[in-house]
């Protein structure tokens, strides 16, 4: 989710990293020095650059003309966030793999993430990670 300051309502992307064109990944390799799995799982970790990088992809498919030197925010103003059905998927590999204690304690995050998730219903196919907005 993205929300810069000023901004009423937030703009959120799915960020579903097998979808991203090839020009894309290779563009955000460039500009962060990693090669792409490195950059997937450093976006995870909150690397800012990789951060960085993927909020100026998402925003040049909106607006071409973007330069990657414009792009900065607040880090309050960028997110990942797993969407509703994300975090039900989750639960219910949960439920095949955990048991007692670890499971209820699982269960217990899910059920609150759930209630307060992006619902992403409308759109097609499963994002293997998290939406970014």
């Amino acid at each position: 989710m993205y929300q810069p300051e000023g901004q009423e309502e937030p703009t959120r992307w799915r960020y579903n990293p097998r979808k991203l064109m090839s020009v894309e990944r290779e563009d955000l390799e460039r500009r962060t020095g990693r090669n792409f799995s490195e950059f997937t799982t450093d976006v995870l970790k909150g690397n800012s650059l990789c951060r960085r990088a993927l909020l100026f992809t998402f925003l040049r498919r909106e607006h071409p003309k973007t330069r990657f030197e414009d792009v900065d925010f607040a880090w309050d103003e960028l997110t990942l966030e797993y969407s509703r059905q994300e975090w039900e998927e989750m639960r219910e590999k949960a439920l095949e793999s955990l048991h007692g204690d670890q499971l209820a304690a699982a269960l217990a995050v899910f059920d609150k993430e759930i209630e307060t998730a992006f619902d992403d219903s409308g759109d097609e196919g499963k994002a293997g990670l998290p939406i970014a907005g």
